[in-house]
């Protein structure tokens, strides 16, 4: 379980999130949602150590994680970046790099490491590429190798600063179904979205910020019906029940 209580992090002595109290369950898909600059990603990095904190407090099983050392961190979570470079690496020794916090130096990969990197491959469908080079893959390709490499990583934390941007259709789908497939095993997923029809379908609770400080922290359900979202991103939203569960869409505000 990790809590965050009271939390102000930011870059320098600039607070960018302020205040903000809210914890990422076992078992549930928590959503970031909330307009750019809102705070999100840097919420992401102060929960994993990435920035210092100006006050409050982040708990990994009720410890601060000021007393964790960054290879603890990094056995309790994992994080899929949104932004990254593409080295000319195979993808199987890329997923590799997730053993790296449970190898004692020098680094040597064993069966073990080797189970765990391919089962975490097959789990994002990209145990066909193993020997392909990560930069001739597709964008959807990559993200998949990329986060097998945070799958293998193994932890009960998984943090996800926009997995879905520049995807495709087919790939966003099969992405929230591995969200949801770790979460099922008992994982904390915590996603950055901005994609507000995905957040409320695919969500377990949504965390709505906006200029730094947390709004609403709820089931998407209560979050549809409290009509915040409308509010932060100045947009009509509206729901449609189908066979498949409530569907939701976006329409400009009326003026």
């Amino acid at each position: 379980m990790v809590r965050l209580k009271n939390l102000t992090a930011g870059y320098g002595k600039r607070p960018v999130v302020q205040g903000v109290t809210l914890e990422f369950a076992p078992g549930k898909v928590t959503v970031l949602s909330g307009p750019n600059g809102s705070g999100k990603s840097t919420l992401l990095k102060a929960a994993l150590g990435l920035l210092p904190l100006l006050s409050g407090e982040v708990l990994y099983d009720d410890v601060d994680i000021r007393h964790l050392k960054r290879r603890q961190i990094a056995r309790k979570a994992a994080f899929l970046t949104q932004s990254r470079n593409t080295p000319s690496i195979q993808a199987l020794p890329m997923v590799l790099h997730g053993r790296f916090p449970w190898l004692t130096y020098p680094r040597r990969y064993d069966r073990k490491d080797y189970a765990m990197a391919r089962h975490a491959m097959e789990a994002t469908d990209t145990l066909r590429h193993e020997t392909a080079n990560v930069s001739h893959l597709s964008g959807g390709e990559r993200q998949g190798v990329y986060l097998a490499m945070a799958l293998a990583q193994d932890t009960p934390t998984l943090f996800m600063d926009e997995p879905a941007a520049w995807l495709d259709i087919n790939h966003q789908l099969r992405m929230m179904q591995t969200a949801h497939a770790l979460a099922e095993s008992g994982k904390a997923v915590v996603l950055v979205l901005h994609d507000i029809p995905l957040a409320l379908r695919e969500a377990d609770r949504i965390a709505v910020l906006k200029e730094g400080r947390l709004l609403s922290f709820d089931t998407p359900d209560a979050v549809y019906r409290s009509g915040i979202l409308e509010q932060v991103f100045d947009v009509g939203l509206h729901r449609a029940d189908t066979p498949h569960g409530p569907q939701y869409y976006c329409t400009p505000k009326e003026r």
